[in-house]
């Protein structure tokens, strides 16, 4: 491979590397077992969940390969993970063609999504939506 196209690939390889260091961490370190990770504030002063409540545990299952864990500890982390995954490998091809990856997104779709993160932290609160709580 030229050094060129290394050179093209040296940040989302280091991105990814990076992604890589961070779940072997999590997958390594139980965040079942207490006094490894700090407690959610949110959690901790109000006894409500916030939208990443759980996404440590459910990177730990995701992990080791326990999709359904991982699902039912935080089933938004792992939507973004397999988001991230696929944004990461359409940038990878990209910036091996020597392409910029551009991803443009009007304000609804950002409005969008901070409601379902809004809707996705209410219900998992409340009695009915409670197999969304970690």
């Amino acid at each position: 491979m030229p050094a060129s196209r290394l050179r093209l690939l040296a940040t989302p390889v280091g991105v990814m590397a990076a992604v890589v260091g961070a779940f072997a961490y999590v997958g390594t370190v139980d965040p079942n077992e207490p006094g490894h990770y700090p407690v959610c504030p949110l959690l901790q002063l109000t006894g409500v969940l916030c939208p990443g409540c759980g996404g440590l545990r459910s990177a730990h299952a995701f992990a080791h390969g326990d999709l359904a864990t991982a699902l039912g500890s935080n089933a938004f982390a792992v939507v973004g993970y397999v988001v991230f995954a696929a944004v990461w490998a359409l940038w990878t091809v990209r910036a091996s063609r020597g392409e910029r990856l551009r991803i443009t997104l009007a304000p609804v779709y950002w409005w969008g999504l901070g409601g379902l993160l809004l809707v996705f932290a209410v219900v998992r609160n409340l009695p009915f939506g409670s197999a969304l709580a970690p």
